[in-house]
């Protein structure tokens, strides 16, 4: 089972409140390979939606270089950057917010709603299919016996709550699960079973499956262990 919980919470209330569960931080701070699923990670090579071959290092780099403003228009130079602290555009800096551009060249001005759907979460998608396979892999295994608690800064876990930022632990546990926006990370494998005797009996099984994703990954990153219990990861 995966939870979420507010990396604000000290440890010693965490470890309190999960006991014997594995509590792991996925936020930009965070000291082991799990940082690699914060949105502010430079995986590099990631396609920038409704933008042909052009990519960015990282999903918050997408999501903060097509954002328009009054004073100013999306931003590019974002694309290749790798700190997180120059990843930020604000209102108070460029004046009233007008929404995201859909591509680099898109003529259609997305509202925070539709920006959520068709630039966040598709493409932070594409970082869980093919950045970050092994972490998932290891969150599908660890799920079966342990729990685990994913610390973020945002705790939101409703898709369609605009008021506040959306979790992107959340949306790891949505794809590890199979939940939404993620369902289509699991397929259901249909079976058609016969036996032929005396007369010919016939059935059908459904079987739900993960998808196979050919991942982008080093096989240094896969070396996990589930020795945590009570400690943040």
């Amino acid at each position: 089972m995966i939870t979420i919980d507010s990396k604000q919470i000290g440890l010693e209330s965490l470890q309190k409140k999960y006991q014997n569960a594995i509590i792991a931080d996925v936020t930009y701070t965070a000291k082991n390979y799990l940082v690699r699923l914060c949105p502010s990670f430079p995986h590099g090579g990631i396609p920038v939606p409704n933008s042909g071959f052009t990519t960015a290092n990282s999903v918050e780099a997408i999501w903060q270089g097509l954002k328009i403003f009054e004073s100013e228009d999306i931003d590019t130079s974002l694309f290749s950057k790798e700190n997180a602290n120059e990843l930020i555009r604000s209102s108070s800096q460029l004046g009233k917010m007008l929404g995201h551009r859909f591509g680099i060249n898109g003529l259609e001005v997305l509202n925070y709603a539709d920006a959520r759907r068709r630039i966040f979460i598709r493409t932070y998608r594409w970082v869980l299919d093919y950045k970050v396979q092994d972490i998932i892999k290891w969150l599908r295994d660890a799920t079966k016996s342990q729990t685990i608690v994913l610390l973020d800064n945002h705790i939101n876990c409703d898709i369609y709550n605009y008021n506040e930022p959306l979790s992107h632990a959340y949306l790891v546990r949505a794809y590890v699960e199979g939940l939404p926006p993620y369902e289509d990370a699991f397929e259901t494998i249909t079976t058609h079973h016969y036996y032929a005797g005396r007369r010919v009996i016939s059935w059908t099984t459904e079987e739900r499956r993960v998808k196979t994703i050919k991942s982008c990954i080093m096989p240094q990153q896969l070396e996990l262990s589930l020795d945590f219990k009570g400690e943040i990861l």
